[in-house]
This record gives C-alpha cells, structure tokens and sequence, in this order.
C-alpha cells in the first residue's frame, strides 16, 4: 500500500500541506473555516479511496486540538509534534510555510518526530475556566487599584483590605461628597460587584466539574492547598501516567534549574520556566499555603525552607521547596495516596540544605 506522509503548517486563517509520497511531493493551501476544512477532508477521502495510506503531523499550536479533531472523524490518525524538542523548523534561516510543512512531512516519513499528547477534553475545559476566572481576579483588583487612586485625589484616606466586602465598598462611596465623583466610584464599584458574582459562578462550575475527581480529592489532602489551587494543579497535570518519574513532573512545571555542563565546567543557572506558567503557579501557592499552617511548621518540607531563607532570601526558598512538592505530587497521586503530615514529621538529625542545591537556585527571578 502506497502511503502519503501529510506535513502541516497550522495558522490562524490558513494551513499549508505538504503531501509527499515516494520522494514526491506537492503544496496545498487551505483556509481555517468550515469552507477549507471540508475542502481538505474530501481530498483526503479520494486519497483514501484510491488506496493510499494516510499519515499526518501537525506542530502542537492554539488550533491544534480543533483541526486533530475534524480530521480524526475520517478515521485518520494526526500526530501532533512537541515544538520544543522539534528545533528544525523554527531554527531554519529561510522559513516559510511552505518550508515548514516540508520538514514536518519528511521528518515523518522518517518517523523522527518527537510528538506529545494533547490533554483529556475535562482538562481543557478546566483549563478554560481557570484562565477565565484569573481574568477577572485581576480585573477586579485593577479596579480597586483606581478606587483607592481617585479616594486618595478626592482628599479620602483608604486602607487596603476597605474594598474587599460589600460593606467596606459601600462604606467608602457614603464618604464622598461630590455628585460627580460619587458617581465615578459608585460605577467601579458596581462592576466589582458583578466580576464577583461572575468569580463565584465559575468556582461553582468548577466545584461542580471535579466534584468526583479523585486527584483533587488527594490534592486538597495536603495541608494549605484550596480547591481552586488543587483543581490547577490537576488541569494542567492531568493524568499522572503521563510522567514515569517525578522528575519528569518537576521539568515539566519548569521548577529545575538550567544545568550546562562541558569538559570539566558545569553551570547552575536559574529554573528552566519551561511548561505552563499556571501549573508553576499554583505549586508555589501551595507551598505559601503549607506555611501559613500552624502544624506544619516542623515538617521537612517547613524546615527546607526555612534554612535555604536564612542563606538565599524567601523567593529563591519558595523554589527550591516547590521543586521538593512535585515529588510529594507525584507519589500521592501515582499511589492514590491522600497527604499524611505524620510522615514528614521532622527526625532531630536535620542536615543542612546542600550549597549545589541552593547554587542552582541563584538566579531564580
């Protein structure tokens, strides 16, 4: 059977493909609407009736999971391509979409693409909806930002936490004596009124969404951590097999430093900040969570921290203790375990953090 390798080069409004079969290949392009699509799934079915062999890969991109799904439907499979281990078509000098899609068919005819796997629809939808809920969080304390601006310009002493009930909000526009003004901070304060009835919505949703959800069951386990924090981390994780080692987990969530090593040089950079942004995130609000816990203030955990903070300052102890949680995250959720304080209860013979260890977290922003 003749087999045709598909490279794609996926846009916005348009597609490039590269069919390439038996050393020969051809260009064609596409738009992203319905119009393109259904145009590009009847050429693959006449490919398809004819006989041919149909393989296809596309770069991991917004869209991806869009077009992997309307071209799955004909029961074609499409391998999405990791672009950070796939350096060929963004390091080459003359690039072009027509390049691209080239590269991408080639290298699959040869079966040496590094690929990955798309997250469950579940995890995509919370994705979603945290996205959105982080949104409007930071919109609503813009908004308090301005009021206390304009209250200090109308002459009004705030304090910070006056804006944060009802109460407090309606409080402050009782002070304000000028029509005009009145009315500017009585319109901010009825937007933030709205932002947290739409916040409490969305947390419902969430709530809703993983209410059976075991991996957050175990997340909410470990002392500090909230449902928002917990439903975060299993977003963006999803399902745990995805890592054979919990080191493979912490390179994920970018918490591990930059090692360069050459002939007898090595070098300790920074962390890597590589994966997503919100799953890092939301590891270090879990550590802040653990520390603002009474009882646990003589695990290992509180005690690494403390004793990289006496050397290395607050932030770079943050980190480093982060790196520590997605191993805790890992054996929980690999064993389906719930959080255990008595098992990171301190022994006395407490050693001191490793100097390599804190070395490669000097750079750390």
């Amino acid at each position: 059977m003749n087999v045709i390798n598909i490279g794609i080069d996926l846009h916005k409004h348009q597609f490039t493909c590269y069919f390439l079969c038996k050393n020969e290949g051809k260009y064609f392009k596409y738009e992203t609407k319905k119009e393109g699509y259904d145009l590009f799934k009847n050429d693959l079915n006449k490919m398809q009736t004819e006989g041919f062999k149909i393989r296809i890969a596309v770069e991991s991109t917004g869209n991806t999971r869009y077009f992997k799904k309307e071209i799955e439907k004909l029961g074609i499979e499409v391998k999405v391509i990791n672009t950070l281990h796939f350096k060929v078509v963004n390091q080459t000098v003359n690039k072009t979409d027509k390049k691209d899609a080239k590269i991408i068919a080639e290298f699959l005819s040869k079966d040496m693409l590094p690929l990955v796997n798309l997250s469950s629809e579940k995890s995509e939808k919370l994705k979603r909806l945290i996205s959105a809920r982080e949104i409007l969080v930071k919109t609503k304390v813009k908004l308090k930002n301005q009021i206390h601006g304009f209250l200090l310009s109308f002459g009004i002493e705030s304090k910070s936490g006056q804006l944060n009930s009802k109460k407090g909000r309606n409080i402050v526009i009782s002070q304000i004596e000028e029509a005009d003004n009145k009315m500017i901070i009585e319109i901010l304060v009825d937007n933030i009124n709205k932002l947290e009835n739409q916040i409490k919505e969305i947390n419902e949703k969430l709530e809703e969404m993983t209410k059976s959800d075991r991996s957050v069951e175990i997340l909410k386990s470990i002392s500090g951590t909230g449902t928002i924090t917990a439903v975060s981390v299993r977003a963006y994780i999803d399902d745990i097999k995805r890592f054979s080692r919990f080191n493979k987990l912490s390179s994920y969530c970018g918490v591990v430093p930059v090692v360069k090593c050459s002939d007898e040089k090595k070098y300790y950079g920074g962390i890597t900040k590589r994966g997503p942004k919100e799953l890092r995130t939301a590891i270090i609000q879990m550590v802040l969570g653990m520390i603002r816990c009474k009882d646990e203030r003589n695990n290992r955990f509180m005690v690494m921290y403390r004793n990289i903070k006496k050397i290395k300052g607050s932030g770079k102890a943050l980190i480093a203790v982060a790196r520590k949680f997605t191993k805790l995250i890992w054996t929980l959720l690999s064993n389906d375990f719930e959080y255990d304080k008595n098992k990171l209860s301190l022994i006395e013979d407490v050693k001191q953090p490793d100097p390599v260890l804190l070395e490669s977290f000097e750079q750390v922003a």
